[in-house]
């Protein structure tokens, strides 16, 4: 076997591959053999049919099937002679495949880049140091008599923590669009439920009253349609009821099913805490570390892979859409939407896995058990939810990445310079900093 390999541009490459005629040959001659002794044909005896008949009607047949393994095999084998590792399928042409002439075909793809990780010693990481306060439970306490809160009608402007009774009708340049408008749409002020600057706009508004509030999409909105477009929305607020609180007893512990009172309640949303913060510190530096290693190598990344990743976030997106109610056909996202995020997860995913080669990481049973244990336990029957990672070959190694990552992200941490940084649980979870929060309050001050 002959084999020679062109450069392209960039991580193009021509594989140009020339297998000896008497290899294909006498593979199509095993494979006729082997079936004349189970062919058979009217006017022969069961394994006596001629030779040449057995050529002449199965012989163009059996040769395309030969090719196509001897093309698998013989790429599979020039692949590893010349070090080479392609990122993605090869685009197979033949050149010649006459019979009595050498197999000659070439392969075309680009080849994974090679990757030399930076140096890691010099990364500066911030791991928050977060105390669980007297005020964060107490917070969490408040939400949940707030939960349990019973609502009467009032006669005053809607506040904070008030449930409000609206209809809505929204159009962007005088049209009307998915999920625009509705009616009696309940809405507790302060949860969330509607986007900030529009829950601003129906505070203050008394039942009875109708305004029209004016709201501008996120670009990154899932409807490709309305994003970072301006909608008018027509609103009339229908009820305002206020809450009325029950006292945090012994009476509301036991409704909440904790035996034990108040101080066995708090001492469960403490433990609460803890979890949450434990999860959010993890997923904060795991986010450092990660942004390191991207804004500190570079590469060139294979286009196969990214356009690869453009589909699966693009697919994603969509999903998100669909959960989330969006009616009618799927909207058509633009690639180049996706094309930063994609760039990212490629680039992540070789250096991700050279670390891991480099330096021999292996998943720790331990830890994959772990992850299992963790995923499972928010199911109601968390054995069967193991048994599917454990039987679903795509769930498993969808698992097992995420571990590997989660070790390398430690491999990372024994190396990099990492120091405490104090902050509260709320900017923790909220994801801004509890300076950013002193410099914003003080710039509305100042204002």
């Amino acid at each position: 076997m002959q084999v020679s390999v062109e450069s392209g541009d960039g991580l193009e490459r021509t594989l140009k591959v020339q297998v000896p005629s008497e290899q294909v040959d006498e593979q199509v001659n095993q494979k006729l053999r082997e079936m004349r002794g189970q062919v058979r044909l009217q006017g022969f005896r069961p394994g006596k049919v001629p030779m040449k008949v057995v050529e002449k009607r199965y012989g163009p047949q059996v040769r395309s099937e030969v090719l196509d393994e001897v093309v698998r095999s013989t790429y599979a084998e020039a692949l590893e002679q010349e070090s080479l590792r392609p990122a993605g399928t090869p685009d197979i042409q033949p050149l010649t495949v006459e019979p009595g002439k050498d197999l000659e075909y070439e392969a075309r793809f680009e080849i994974v880049p090679d990757v030399t990780v930076g140096d890691i010693e010099s990364i500066e990481l911030e791991r928050p140091a977060v105390d669980i306060e007297t005020a964060d439970v107490d917070r969490i306490l408040d939400r949940l008599r707030r939960q349990h809160a019973e609502y009467s009608e009032v006669d005053r402007p809607a506040a904070q923590g008030d449930q409000v009774t609206i209809d809505f009708d929204g159009k962007v340049d005088g049209e009307d669009f998915d999920g625009n408008s509705g009616e009696d749409v309940q809405v507790s002020l302060g949860e969330g439920q509607m986007p900030g600057p529009f829950e601003e706009e129906l505070t203050g508004m008394q039942a009875g009253e109708s305004k029209t509030i004016r709201y501008t999409f996120p670009e990154n909105f899932p409807d490709a349609a309305i994003a970072g477009r301006e909608a008018e929305f027509a609103v009339t607020m229908k009820t305002v009821e206020g809450p009325e609180l029950p006292e945090a007893d012994e009476s509301f512990a036991e409704t909440l099913g904790i035996e034990g009172g108040v101080e066995t309640l708090r001492e469960r949303i403490a433990d609460s805490l803890e979890r949450e913060r434990d999860q959010a510190v993890r997923s904060r530096i795991k986010n450092q570390v990660m942004n390191a290693l991207v804004e500190r190598n570079d590469m060139p990344l294979p286009r196969a892979l990214v356009d690869r990743e453009i589909e699966q976030v693009r697919e994603q997106t969509l999903e998100q859409m669909r959960q989330a109610g969006a009616a009618g056909d799927d909207p058509d996202l633009p690639v180049d939407r996706f094309e930063e995020e994609a760039q990212r997860r490629v680039k992540l995913g070789l250096l991700v896995n050279e670390i891991v080669r480099a330096n021999e990481i292996e998943i720790e049973p331990e830890r994959m058990q772990a992850a299992l244990q963790r995923v499972a336990s928010g199911y109601e029957q968390p054995e069967q939810v193991m048994q599917h990672y454990l039987q679903n070959q795509e769930a498993l190694q969808s698992l097992q990445l995420q571990v590997m990552e989660d070790q390398v992200v430690d491999w990372v941490l024994e190396r990099a310079q990492v120091t405490e940084k104090p902050m509260s649980l709320d900017a923790l979870t909220s994801g801004v900093d509890d300076e950013s929060n002193s410099e914003a309050e003080s710039g509305q001050e100042s204002e």
